[in-house]
C-alpha cells in the first residue's frame, strides 16, 4: 500500500468518526462524551497529517536538497515555515 493510499484509508475513517461526532450531537449526547469523541478525531487527524508530513519530507523536499537548486531548498523550507507559523496563529 503506497503513502496516498495509507492516508486515504485513514481520512476515510476520519470522516465515519466525524458523521459519528455529528449524530451524537443530534442525539443530545453527555458532552463529556462528545468532547472525547472530538479529541479522538482531532488525534486522528494530526496522525494523517504527519503521514502527509513524512511523505513531503520524503519526496518534494529530499528532490530539492538532491537537485542542489538552492532557490527551490529554500522554498520548500519557507512553504513549511509559513504552513507552521499560520497554524500557531
Amino acid at each position: 500500500m503506497g503513502p496516498n493510499k495509507a492516508v486515504l484509508n485513514r481520512l476515510s475513517r476520519i470522516e465515519g468518526q466525524v458523521r459519528g461526532l455529528a449524530q451524537m450531537v443530534e442525539e443530545d449526547r453527555y458532552c463529556i462524551d462528545i468532547l472525547q469523541q472530538f479529541q479522538a478525531v482531532k488525534a486522528a487527524l494530526a496522525k494523517a497529517e504527519t503521514e502527509i508530513l513524512k511523505n513531503h519530507a520524503a519526496c518534494c523536499v529530499a528532490e530539492a536538497i538532491a537537485s542542489g537548486d538552492a532557490e527551490d531548498q529554500r522554498q520548500k523550507f519557507a512553504e513549511l515555515v509559513d504552513l507552521f507559523a499560520k497554524a500557531k496563529a
